[in-house]
Protein backbone atom coordinates (compact mmCIF):
# COMPACT_ATOMS: atom_id res chain seq x y z
CA UNK A 1 0.00 0.00 0.00
CA UNK A 2 3.02 1.82 -0.11
CA UNK A 3 2.31 3.33 -3.42
CA UNK A 4 -1.42 5.24 -1.99
CA UNK A 5 -1.98 7.76 0.34
CA UNK A 6 -2.76 7.40 3.60
CA UNK A 7 -6.69 8.38 2.72
CA UNK A 8 -7.32 6.14 -0.02
CA UNK A 9 -5.77 3.06 2.73
CA UNK A 10 -8.27 4.41 4.97
CA UNK A 11 -11.04 3.72 2.07
CA UNK A 12 -9.21 -0.23 1.03
CA UNK A 13 -9.79 -0.77 5.31
CA UNK A 14 -13.59 0.05 4.55
CA UNK A 15 -13.84 -1.65 1.52
CA UNK A 16 -12.56 -5.01 3.28
CA UNK A 17 -15.12 -4.75 5.89
CA UNK A 18 -17.67 -4.41 3.23
CA UNK A 19 -16.31 -7.10 1.64
CA UNK A 20 -16.51 -9.28 4.55
CA UNK A 21 -19.71 -8.09 5.78
CA UNK A 22 -21.44 -9.61 1.61
CA UNK A 23 -19.12 -12.88 2.20
CA UNK A 24 -20.79 -13.48 5.77
CA UNK A 25 -24.22 -12.72 4.21
CA UNK A 26 -23.67 -15.31 1.41
CA UNK A 27 -22.26 -17.83 4.05
CA UNK A 28 -25.37 -17.22 5.71
CA UNK A 29 -28.14 -17.76 2.84
CA UNK A 30 -25.72 -20.96 1.27
CA UNK A 31 -27.07 -22.66 4.66
CA UNK A 32 -30.79 -21.74 2.78
CA UNK A 33 -33.05 -23.67 0.77
CA UNK A 34 -33.33 -23.30 -2.83
CA UNK A 35 -36.49 -21.16 -2.83
CA UNK A 36 -35.28 -19.08 -0.15
CA UNK A 37 -32.47 -18.12 -2.08
CA UNK A 38 -34.25 -17.20 -5.06
CA UNK A 39 -36.58 -15.18 -2.64
CA UNK A 40 -33.84 -13.14 -0.59
CA UNK A 41 -30.54 -13.49 -2.57
CA UNK A 42 -28.50 -11.62 -0.45
CA UNK A 43 -30.38 -8.66 -0.10
CA UNK A 44 -31.72 -8.75 3.92
CA UNK A 45 -33.24 -5.93 6.64
CA UNK A 46 -29.68 -4.31 6.90
CA UNK A 47 -29.39 -3.69 3.34
CA UNK A 48 -33.43 -3.02 3.38
CA UNK A 49 -32.88 -0.26 6.08
CA UNK A 50 -29.80 1.66 3.88
CA UNK A 51 -32.52 1.62 1.17
CA UNK A 52 -35.76 3.45 3.04
CA UNK A 53 -36.66 0.32 4.17
CA UNK A 54 -37.70 -1.45 1.01
CA UNK A 55 -38.61 -4.94 1.19
CA UNK A 56 -37.61 -5.77 -2.50
CA UNK A 57 -34.46 -5.07 -4.01
CA UNK A 58 -34.36 -1.00 -4.92
CA UNK A 59 -33.74 -0.81 -9.11
CA UNK A 60 -31.05 1.43 -9.30
CA UNK A 61 -31.46 3.39 -13.12
CA UNK A 62 -28.44 5.93 -12.56
CA UNK A 63 -25.49 5.20 -14.44
CA UNK A 64 -22.55 6.38 -12.31
CA UNK A 65 -21.34 6.66 -8.54
CA UNK A 66 -21.03 9.35 -6.65
CA UNK A 67 -17.82 9.36 -4.58
CA UNK A 68 -16.86 10.95 -0.97
CA UNK A 69 -13.40 12.15 -2.51
CA UNK A 70 -10.19 11.73 -4.54
CA UNK A 71 -8.97 9.54 -1.85
CA UNK A 72 -12.37 7.28 -2.54
CA UNK A 73 -12.45 7.65 -6.20
CA UNK A 74 -8.86 6.62 -6.48
CA UNK A 75 -9.27 3.32 -4.33
CA UNK A 76 -12.60 2.28 -6.28
CA UNK A 77 -11.32 2.84 -9.83
CA UNK A 78 -8.26 0.63 -8.87
CA UNK A 79 -10.66 -1.65 -7.75
CA UNK A 80 -9.17 -2.11 -4.42
CA UNK A 81 -12.79 -1.46 -2.62
CA UNK A 82 -16.28 -3.28 -3.26
CA UNK A 83 -18.11 0.35 -5.50
CA UNK A 84 -20.21 0.27 -8.36
CA UNK A 85 -17.96 3.08 -9.93
CA UNK A 86 -20.13 3.42 -13.00
CA UNK A 87 -23.04 1.03 -14.80
CA UNK A 88 -20.54 -0.83 -17.36
CA UNK A 89 -18.65 -2.13 -14.46
CA UNK A 90 -21.11 -2.62 -11.79
CA UNK A 91 -24.44 -1.72 -10.66
CA UNK A 92 -26.39 -2.17 -7.28
CA UNK A 93 -29.44 -4.03 -8.88
CA UNK A 94 -26.99 -6.27 -11.20
CA UNK A 95 -25.30 -7.00 -8.45
CA UNK A 96 -27.99 -8.18 -6.24
CA UNK A 97 -28.93 -10.52 -9.43
CA UNK A 98 -25.20 -12.36 -9.75
CA UNK A 99 -25.48 -12.77 -6.20
CA UNK A 100 -28.41 -14.78 -6.43
CA UNK A 101 -27.38 -16.54 -9.31
CA UNK A 102 -24.11 -17.48 -7.58
CA UNK A 103 -26.06 -19.07 -4.94
CA UNK A 104 -28.63 -21.27 -6.99
CA UNK A 105 -25.80 -22.27 -9.31
CA UNK A 106 -23.87 -23.13 -6.97
CA UNK A 107 -26.26 -25.09 -4.61
CA UNK A 108 -24.89 -27.93 -3.33
CA UNK A 109 -21.64 -27.24 -4.42
CA UNK A 110 -18.57 -27.48 -2.01
CA UNK A 111 -16.69 -24.86 -3.64
CA UNK A 112 -16.87 -20.78 -4.13
CA UNK A 113 -19.13 -19.53 -6.92
CA UNK A 114 -18.89 -16.06 -8.35
CA UNK A 115 -21.56 -14.74 -11.63
CA UNK A 116 -20.97 -12.20 -13.78
CA UNK A 117 -24.44 -10.95 -15.50
CA UNK A 118 -24.37 -10.06 -19.09
CA UNK A 119 -26.48 -7.95 -21.17
CA UNK A 120 -27.41 -11.01 -23.52
CA UNK A 121 -26.90 -14.74 -23.69
CA UNK A 122 -25.11 -14.17 -26.84
CA UNK A 123 -22.86 -11.64 -24.77
CA UNK A 124 -22.63 -13.93 -22.04
CA UNK A 125 -21.00 -16.87 -24.19
CA UNK A 126 -18.88 -14.41 -26.05
CA UNK A 127 -17.27 -13.56 -22.62
CA UNK A 128 -16.75 -16.53 -21.25
CA UNK A 129 -14.86 -17.79 -24.58
CA UNK A 130 -12.76 -15.23 -25.50
CA UNK A 131 -10.26 -14.95 -22.59
CA UNK A 132 -9.48 -18.62 -23.65
CA UNK A 133 -8.55 -17.10 -27.39
CA UNK A 134 -5.37 -15.15 -26.51
CA UNK A 135 -2.09 -15.58 -27.87
CA UNK A 136 -3.02 -17.49 -31.29
CA UNK A 137 -0.93 -19.98 -32.24
CA UNK A 138 -0.88 -22.39 -34.74
CA UNK A 139 -3.21 -25.47 -34.26
CA UNK A 140 -5.22 -23.67 -32.12
CA UNK A 141 -8.60 -25.07 -31.56
CA UNK A 142 -11.74 -25.45 -29.13
CA UNK A 143 -13.81 -28.37 -29.08
CA UNK A 144 -17.87 -28.12 -28.69
CA UNK A 145 -20.88 -29.60 -29.53
CA UNK A 146 -22.66 -28.81 -32.68
CA UNK A 147 -26.00 -29.28 -31.11
CA UNK A 148 -25.84 -26.24 -29.72
CA UNK A 149 -27.82 -22.58 -30.41
CA UNK A 150 -27.64 -21.05 -34.24
CA UNK A 151 -26.37 -18.10 -32.11
CA UNK A 152 -23.29 -20.12 -30.72
CA UNK A 153 -22.55 -22.19 -33.75
CA UNK A 154 -22.56 -18.51 -35.44
CA UNK A 155 -19.96 -17.07 -32.91
CA UNK A 156 -17.69 -20.10 -33.38
CA UNK A 157 -17.81 -20.82 -37.23
CA UNK A 158 -17.27 -17.67 -38.19
CA UNK A 159 -16.55 -14.65 -35.85
CA UNK A 160 -13.53 -17.49 -33.92
CA UNK A 161 -13.25 -19.23 -36.94
CA UNK A 162 -13.36 -17.60 -40.35
CA UNK A 163 -12.58 -14.26 -38.86
CA UNK A 164 -9.73 -15.06 -35.99
CA UNK A 165 -8.73 -18.63 -37.62
CA UNK A 166 -8.89 -20.49 -34.55
CA UNK A 167 -10.38 -24.10 -35.62
CA UNK A 168 -13.76 -25.39 -34.34
CA UNK A 169 -13.63 -29.13 -33.86
CA UNK A 170 -17.48 -29.82 -33.63
CA UNK A 171 -18.59 -32.97 -32.01
CA UNK A 172 -21.73 -34.20 -33.52
CA UNK A 173 -22.65 -36.71 -30.79
CA UNK A 174 -22.06 -35.16 -27.63
CA UNK A 175 -23.19 -38.46 -26.00
CA UNK A 176 -20.23 -40.22 -27.68
CA UNK A 177 -17.86 -39.68 -24.89
CA UNK A 178 -14.78 -41.62 -27.97
CA UNK A 179 -15.40 -38.11 -29.92
CA UNK A 180 -14.64 -35.96 -27.38
CA UNK A 181 -11.50 -37.60 -26.82
CA UNK A 182 -10.06 -37.77 -30.35
CA UNK A 183 -10.74 -34.23 -30.76
CA UNK A 184 -9.12 -32.80 -27.62
CA UNK A 185 -5.26 -32.21 -28.21
CA UNK A 186 -2.20 -29.69 -26.80
CA UNK A 187 -3.81 -26.86 -28.60
CA UNK A 188 -7.42 -27.24 -27.57
CA UNK A 189 -8.16 -24.17 -25.48
CA UNK A 190 -11.98 -25.40 -24.11
CA UNK A 191 -14.44 -27.60 -24.32
CA UNK A 192 -17.88 -26.80 -24.42
CA UNK A 193 -20.94 -28.41 -24.50
CA UNK A 194 -25.35 -27.32 -24.50
CA UNK A 195 -27.12 -29.37 -22.44
CA UNK A 196 -29.65 -29.79 -23.25
CA UNK A 197 -29.57 -28.23 -26.35
CA UNK A 198 -31.57 -26.07 -28.61
CA UNK A 199 -33.39 -27.02 -30.26
CA UNK A 200 -33.08 -30.63 -30.27
CA UNK A 201 -33.05 -31.28 -26.21
CA UNK A 202 -29.88 -33.08 -27.22
CA UNK A 203 -27.96 -34.05 -23.79
CA UNK A 204 -24.51 -35.31 -22.85
CA UNK A 205 -22.58 -36.49 -19.71
CA UNK A 206 -21.43 -33.18 -18.31
CA UNK A 207 -19.35 -35.64 -15.44
CA UNK A 208 -17.85 -37.60 -17.93
CA UNK A 209 -16.77 -35.01 -20.66
CA UNK A 210 -15.56 -33.10 -17.16
CA UNK A 211 -13.40 -35.80 -16.51
CA UNK A 212 -12.03 -36.00 -20.12
CA UNK A 213 -11.38 -32.56 -20.21
CA UNK A 214 -9.54 -31.80 -17.23
CA UNK A 215 -7.47 -34.54 -17.65
CA UNK A 216 -6.47 -32.56 -20.36
CA UNK A 217 -5.88 -30.27 -18.09
CA UNK A 218 -9.16 -27.83 -20.34
CA UNK A 219 -12.35 -26.23 -18.32
CA UNK A 220 -15.22 -27.35 -19.67
CA UNK A 221 -18.27 -24.50 -20.36
CA UNK A 222 -21.60 -25.82 -20.47
CA UNK A 223 -24.99 -23.97 -21.32
CA UNK A 224 -27.56 -24.57 -19.17
CA UNK A 225 -30.05 -22.65 -20.05
CA UNK A 226 -32.73 -24.67 -20.76
CA UNK A 227 -32.67 -26.68 -17.71
CA UNK A 228 -31.93 -23.76 -15.11
CA UNK A 229 -30.44 -24.52 -12.15
CA UNK A 230 -33.99 -25.56 -10.74
CA UNK A 231 -33.20 -29.04 -12.67
CA UNK A 232 -29.45 -29.36 -13.33
CA UNK A 233 -25.99 -27.73 -11.81
CA UNK A 234 -23.40 -28.13 -13.86
CA UNK A 235 -20.73 -26.96 -11.40
CA UNK A 236 -21.79 -30.36 -8.95
CA UNK A 237 -20.96 -32.58 -12.06
CA UNK A 238 -17.89 -31.39 -12.85
CA UNK A 239 -17.90 -28.47 -15.22
CA UNK A 240 -15.76 -25.26 -14.60
CA UNK A 241 -18.10 -22.57 -15.95
CA UNK A 242 -21.95 -22.45 -16.40
CA UNK A 243 -23.64 -19.90 -18.77
CA UNK A 244 -27.33 -18.75 -19.25
CA UNK A 245 -29.48 -17.09 -21.20
CA UNK A 246 -31.23 -15.03 -18.61
CA UNK A 247 -33.67 -14.65 -21.02
CA UNK A 248 -35.26 -17.83 -21.22
CA UNK A 249 -36.80 -19.40 -18.41
CA UNK A 250 -35.19 -17.69 -15.67
CA UNK A 251 -37.14 -14.49 -16.79
CA UNK A 252 -40.44 -16.21 -18.34
CA UNK A 253 -42.39 -13.29 -17.90
CA UNK A 254 -40.81 -12.22 -21.38
CA UNK A 255 -40.02 -8.87 -20.20
CA UNK A 256 -36.10 -8.37 -20.15
CA UNK A 257 -32.89 -9.95 -21.82
CA UNK A 258 -29.87 -10.69 -20.41
CA UNK A 259 -27.37 -13.30 -19.71
CA UNK A 260 -24.60 -14.40 -17.22
CA UNK A 261 -21.83 -16.58 -16.70
CA UNK A 262 -21.02 -18.27 -13.11
CA UNK A 263 -18.27 -20.12 -12.09
CA UNK A 264 -16.35 -22.12 -9.69
CA UNK A 265 -13.55 -20.74 -8.24
CA UNK A 266 -10.09 -22.49 -9.61
CA UNK A 267 -11.13 -23.60 -13.21
CA UNK A 268 -8.66 -26.02 -14.46
CA UNK A 269 -6.62 -23.78 -17.35
CA UNK A 270 -3.54 -23.16 -17.96
CA UNK A 271 -4.63 -20.52 -20.21
CA UNK A 272 -3.97 -16.55 -18.88
CA UNK A 273 -3.32 -15.28 -15.48
CA UNK A 274 -3.51 -16.20 -11.97
CA UNK A 275 -6.68 -14.28 -11.35
CA UNK A 276 -8.74 -15.38 -14.42
CA UNK A 277 -8.11 -19.05 -12.98
CA UNK A 278 -8.75 -18.40 -9.38
CA UNK A 279 -12.10 -16.38 -9.66
CA UNK A 280 -12.56 -16.68 -13.38
CA UNK A 281 -16.23 -14.47 -13.24
CA UNK A 282 -14.95 -11.72 -11.36
CA UNK A 283 -11.86 -11.22 -13.55
CA UNK A 284 -14.08 -10.96 -16.61
CA UNK A 285 -16.29 -8.55 -14.95
CA UNK A 286 -13.91 -5.64 -14.21
CA UNK A 287 -11.14 -6.05 -16.91
CA UNK A 288 -12.07 -7.89 -20.47
CA UNK A 289 -16.06 -7.18 -19.47
CA UNK A 290 -15.30 -3.57 -18.56
CA UNK A 291 -13.23 -3.35 -22.16
CA UNK A 292 -15.86 -5.14 -24.16
CA UNK A 293 -19.14 -3.06 -22.68
CA UNK A 294 -21.67 -6.26 -22.48
CA UNK A 295 -23.54 -4.88 -19.46
CA UNK A 296 -26.86 -5.53 -18.39
CA UNK A 297 -29.29 -2.75 -17.99
CA UNK A 298 -30.42 -2.39 -14.09
CA UNK A 299 -34.36 -2.68 -14.84
CA UNK A 300 -33.27 -5.83 -17.19
CA UNK A 301 -32.23 -7.31 -14.05
CA UNK A 302 -34.73 -6.08 -11.75
CA UNK A 303 -37.19 -7.90 -13.95
CA UNK A 304 -34.90 -11.26 -13.97
CA UNK A 305 -34.48 -10.85 -10.06
CA UNK A 306 -38.85 -10.94 -10.08
CA UNK A 307 -39.06 -14.01 -11.61
CA UNK A 308 -36.61 -15.48 -10.63
CA UNK A 309 -38.32 -15.93 -6.90
CA UNK A 310 -40.43 -18.46 -8.14
CA UNK A 311 -38.23 -20.38 -10.53
CA UNK A 312 -38.25 -24.02 -9.15
CA UNK A 313 -42.22 -24.21 -8.94
CA UNK A 314 -42.43 -23.43 -12.35
CA UNK A 315 -39.75 -25.48 -13.91
CA UNK A 316 -42.09 -28.29 -11.48
CA UNK A 317 -45.19 -27.48 -13.42
CA UNK A 318 -44.05 -26.36 -16.67
CA UNK A 319 -41.68 -29.75 -16.84
CA UNK A 320 -45.07 -31.94 -15.90
CA UNK A 321 -46.97 -29.93 -18.74
CA UNK A 322 -44.67 -30.74 -21.04
CA UNK A 323 -43.99 -34.22 -20.41
CA UNK A 324 -47.40 -34.59 -20.91
CA UNK A 325 -47.68 -32.93 -24.62
CA UNK A 326 -44.60 -35.14 -25.40
CA UNK A 327 -46.22 -38.47 -24.57
CA UNK A 328 -49.17 -37.18 -27.05
CA UNK A 329 -47.01 -36.32 -29.86
CA UNK A 330 -45.15 -38.87 -29.75
CA UNK A 331 -47.89 -41.01 -30.10
CA UNK A 332 -49.76 -38.91 -33.64
CA UNK A 333 -49.88 -40.60 -36.43
CA UNK A 334 -48.26 -36.92 -38.66
CA UNK A 335 -45.56 -36.78 -36.15
CA UNK A 336 -42.17 -38.84 -36.88
CA UNK A 337 -40.22 -38.36 -33.72
CA UNK A 338 -40.49 -36.33 -30.52
CA UNK A 339 -37.15 -34.92 -29.07
CA UNK A 340 -37.94 -34.42 -24.91
CA UNK A 341 -35.27 -36.07 -22.35
CA UNK A 342 -38.07 -37.30 -20.46
CA UNK A 343 -39.19 -40.08 -23.08
CA UNK A 344 -37.79 -43.20 -22.87
CA UNK A 345 -37.05 -43.41 -26.34
CA UNK A 346 -34.72 -39.97 -26.20
CA UNK A 347 -31.32 -40.67 -26.98
CA UNK A 348 -29.59 -39.89 -23.65
CA UNK A 349 -32.67 -40.12 -21.74
CA UNK A 350 -30.46 -41.93 -18.88
CA UNK A 351 -28.21 -39.24 -18.72
CA UNK A 352 -31.10 -37.06 -18.09
CA UNK A 353 -32.84 -39.27 -15.67
CA UNK A 354 -29.79 -38.99 -13.53
CA UNK A 355 -29.15 -35.24 -13.86
CA UNK A 356 -32.20 -33.40 -14.47
CA UNK A 357 -33.96 -33.38 -11.08
CA UNK A 358 -35.93 -30.91 -9.34
CA UNK A 359 -34.12 -29.33 -6.83
CA UNK A 360 -35.52 -30.02 -3.07
CA UNK A 361 -38.23 -32.36 -4.19
CA UNK A 362 -37.10 -35.33 -2.08
CA UNK A 363 -39.95 -36.85 -0.23
CA UNK A 364 -40.29 -39.25 1.87
CA UNK A 365 -38.48 -41.62 -0.32
CA UNK A 366 -35.30 -39.60 0.11
CA UNK A 367 -35.09 -39.11 -3.66
CA UNK A 368 -35.98 -36.00 -6.04
CA UNK A 369 -38.23 -36.34 -8.60
CA UNK A 370 -37.28 -36.01 -12.49
CA UNK A 371 -38.24 -32.76 -14.05
CA UNK A 372 -36.96 -32.98 -17.83
CA UNK A 373 -38.17 -28.95 -18.78
CA UNK A 374 -40.00 -27.33 -20.92
CA UNK A 375 -39.09 -27.45 -24.48
CA UNK A 376 -39.47 -30.29 -27.01
CA UNK A 377 -39.07 -30.56 -30.58
CA UNK A 378 -40.84 -32.53 -32.95
CA UNK A 379 -40.38 -33.34 -36.78
CA UNK A 380 -44.01 -33.75 -38.48
CA UNK A 381 -44.12 -35.91 -41.18
CA UNK A 382 -44.34 -34.42 -44.69
CA UNK A 383 -41.19 -32.59 -44.96
CA UNK A 384 -40.90 -29.01 -44.49
CA UNK A 385 -43.90 -28.21 -46.47
CA UNK A 386 -45.76 -30.14 -43.77
CA UNK A 387 -44.36 -28.37 -40.76
CA UNK A 388 -44.98 -25.06 -42.11
CA UNK A 389 -48.44 -26.04 -42.70
CA UNK A 390 -48.83 -27.29 -39.30
CA UNK A 391 -47.05 -23.88 -38.31
CA UNK A 392 -48.95 -21.69 -39.63
CA UNK A 393 -52.09 -22.77 -38.54
CA UNK A 394 -51.30 -22.94 -34.45
CA UNK A 395 -54.02 -20.26 -32.61
CA UNK A 396 -53.09 -20.29 -29.41
CA UNK A 397 -48.97 -21.43 -29.71
CA UNK A 398 -47.06 -18.31 -30.17
CA UNK A 399 -45.24 -18.36 -33.70
CA UNK A 400 -41.98 -16.44 -32.23
CA UNK A 401 -38.26 -17.22 -31.91
CA UNK A 402 -38.11 -16.91 -28.38
CA UNK A 403 -38.10 -19.71 -25.60
CA UNK A 404 -38.74 -20.40 -21.93
CA UNK A 405 -41.80 -17.90 -22.04
CA UNK A 406 -44.86 -18.69 -19.78
CA UNK A 407 -46.82 -18.24 -22.95
CA UNK A 408 -46.12 -21.31 -25.34
CA UNK A 409 -43.97 -20.46 -28.25
CA UNK A 410 -43.10 -22.49 -30.73
CA UNK A 411 -40.71 -21.85 -34.25
CA UNK A 412 -39.44 -23.73 -37.24
CA UNK A 413 -35.44 -23.73 -36.85
CA UNK A 414 -34.37 -24.39 -40.09
CA UNK A 415 -35.78 -20.94 -41.22
CA UNK A 416 -34.98 -18.87 -37.76
CA UNK A 417 -32.45 -19.76 -34.82
CA UNK A 418 -30.27 -21.80 -37.48
CA UNK A 419 -31.24 -20.39 -40.84
CA UNK A 420 -27.64 -18.52 -41.40
CA UNK A 421 -25.83 -22.46 -40.79
CA UNK A 422 -26.57 -22.66 -44.42
CA UNK A 423 -27.42 -26.43 -45.36
CA UNK A 424 -24.38 -27.92 -44.49
CA UNK A 425 -24.37 -26.49 -40.76
CA UNK A 426 -27.77 -27.71 -39.98
CA UNK A 427 -26.89 -30.81 -41.02
CA UNK A 428 -24.07 -30.23 -39.10
CA UNK A 429 -26.04 -30.01 -36.03
CA UNK A 430 -28.70 -32.37 -37.15
CA UNK A 431 -31.25 -30.00 -37.42
CA UNK A 432 -34.27 -30.96 -39.97
CA UNK A 433 -36.47 -28.51 -42.34
CA UNK A 434 -39.44 -30.55 -41.02
CA UNK A 435 -38.43 -30.24 -37.03
CA UNK A 436 -40.94 -27.69 -35.09
CA UNK A 437 -39.28 -26.44 -31.63
CA UNK A 438 -41.77 -25.78 -29.31
CA UNK A 439 -41.84 -24.07 -25.55
CA UNK A 440 -44.52 -25.40 -23.73
CA UNK A 441 -45.70 -22.30 -21.14
CA UNK A 442 -47.95 -21.90 -18.58
CA UNK A 443 -51.42 -22.56 -20.15
CA UNK A 444 -53.13 -26.20 -19.24
CA UNK A 445 -51.48 -28.67 -21.02
CA UNK A 446 -55.06 -29.69 -22.65
CA UNK A 447 -55.35 -26.80 -24.54
CA UNK A 448 -51.58 -26.92 -25.84
CA UNK A 449 -52.48 -30.46 -27.01
CA UNK A 450 -55.60 -29.38 -28.18
CA UNK A 451 -54.16 -26.85 -30.42
CA UNK A 452 -51.47 -28.98 -31.59
CA UNK A 453 -54.06 -31.91 -32.32
CA UNK A 454 -56.11 -29.54 -34.54
CA UNK A 455 -52.95 -28.18 -36.56
CA UNK A 456 -51.97 -31.23 -37.39
CA UNK A 457 -55.26 -32.49 -38.78
CA UNK A 458 -55.22 -29.81 -41.22
CA UNK A 459 -52.35 -32.64 -43.07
Amino acid sequence: MSEYTEGVAEYVARGEEMAAAVAKRRAIMRTKKFDTIAVHGVYDMQAALANQGSIIEPGYLATAEHFESSDHMEAALAYLMPAWVYARIANPTVYYLEETLALLEGYGFDGEVSAVATASGMSAIFMATNPFLGNPEPGMNIVASARCYGGTFMLFNQRYGVERGVEIRWVRNPLDLNEWVEKIDGQTRFVYAETPSNPLVSLMDVEAVAGVAHAAGLPLLVDSTIATPALTRPLILGADIVIHSTTKSMTSSGFAIGGAIVARHGITTEIGPDEMRENFAMYVKLLPFRDHGPGLSPFNALMTISDLRTLRHRMDVLSESTMRVAEFLETHHQVDSVAYPGLASMPGHEVAARTMKLVDSAGDSGEEVNRYGHLLAFEVKGGAPAARRVFDEFEMIWRATDLGRIKSVATIPAISTHQQQGDEGRDLAAVPPNLIRLNVGGEHPDDVIEDLDRALSKL
